[in-house]
């Protein structure tokens, strides 16, 4: 049985599960088309509607062991920033991870943070041995927050992912525990 932590914090931030209550806010952020462009999955536009569907959805993803995904908050004000999560697979071991923040949080080293915390969180409580992400490689921003978090560039999928009718190039990253060990 995997025990998982439902709440996990940094010294600025708050990452917490998603209630209904986020559904509003996470349509604001999320439907942001610059968001929905610089990611792999969020679709424009992102309606209300999809945030609630998708918010009720994460307690049965969790019971079944297939996803855990955490509101990531700003720790004084408890005001949503952005998402991040994991996407298991443990007969091997192993997650996708994948993040967004609001793009008026951009480059204050929030999504690193989350980044960060979450890392600790798979390697040291869950006790994978591997994290993989994926990002766009005309995205090299997510990129950068990879690699402060310790992932290396394993390779390039050129023409891999169809977003809006455009066959998108996609970077693949991953991070061993040993090495994330290694590294503290």
């Amino acid at each position: 049985m995997v025990l998982y932590k439902t709440t996990l914090s940094t010294p600025r931030l708050v990452l917490r599960p998603f209630s209904r209550a986020d559904a509003d806010m996470v349509a604001e952020l999320a439907g942001d088309a610059l968001i929905a462009d610089t990611t792999l999955n969020i679709p424009h536009p992102y309606l209300p509607e999809m945030a609630v569907k998708w918010i009720n959805s994460q307690p049965k993803k969790l019971a079944a062991n297939t996803e855990q995904h955490f509101a990531v908050t700003e720790k004084d004000s408890g005001y949503l920033l952005g998402a991040c999560g994991l996407v298991f697979c443990f007969p091997h071991q192993r997650a996708e991870l994948g993040y967004w923040i609001g793009r008026l949080y951009w480059n204050q080293g929030y999504a690193t943070e989350a980044l960060q915390a979450l890392v600790r969180y798979a390697f040291l409580d869950l006790n994978l041995h591997r994290l993989q992400a994926y990002y766009l490689t005309r995205n090299p921003a997510s990129g950068r927050v990879m690699a402060k978090a310790g992932f290396k560039h394993e390779g390039s999928f050129p023409k891999h992912l169809l977003k809006n009718g455009v066959f998108e190039d996609v970077e693949y990253c991953g991070l061993l525990r040993n090495d994330y060990l290694l590294s503290r």
